[in-house]
């Protein structure tokens, strides 16, 4: 009598053929997602001024009239921190905060809730902006990088969303890498 050796189970093909399923799946939908994301605004945007500025020299007291918005030159040693501000701020402590990259959206306070709703969001998951209200401004937004500025009627205006996209962390600041 001949014994036969028992064969061990197989184990089954189906746990590794899932796994590869899956991995290929997720996969999928990182090519997908990168492929259909829309890419940022990038560039100057049509209306941009380059604005000649000063020296970024440190200087204390005020320099700047209740309603302007200067795009650079003296300030303040201590920069604006980079968030919303539902009252004005002082425009010298904003202007050191342009010399480290970033930008300072301004707007008037009667552009409406929604509008000001709009400029808030630039502040969410961006390092390097600034929005608060300066009431006695020509335009209705200003947006104002070093050296740079763009007037606008409308947050909804994609030029903004360009000119932050273009100006945030901007290498043409005199200290880019500086805190906001």
């Amino acid at each position: 009598m001949t014994r036969r050796k028992q064969q061990a189970p197989q184990p089954s093909p189906w746990p590794k053929r899932l796994l590869a399923a899956a991995g290929f799946g997720v996969v999928l939908i990182l090519v997908a997602a990168v492929l259909f994301s829309p890419t940022p605004l990038r560039g100057v945007p049509d209306g941009t001024e380059r604005i000649a500025v000063g020296q970024a020299q440190h200087v204390d007291g005020l320099l700047y009239g209740a309603d302007e918005v200067p795009a650079g030159g003296a300030h303040s040693a201590v920069p604006g921190a980079c968030e919303f501000y539902d009252a004005p701020i002082a425009a010298e402590n904003a202007v050191h905060s342009l010399e480290h990259g970033a930008v300072w959206i301004t707007y008037r306070t009667d552009i409406g809730g929604d509008q000001i709703g709009r400029l808030r969001r630039f502040t969410r998951g961006i390092d390097k902006v600034l929005v608060s209200p300066v009431p006695g401004q020509a335009a209705p937004i200003i947006a104002t990088a070093w050296a740079n500025q763009l007037e606008l009627d409308d947050a909804n205006d994609s030029r903004l969303e360009q000119f932050v996209n273009e100006f945030e962390g901007s290498p043409d600041s005199p200290e880019p890498g500086g805190a906001c």
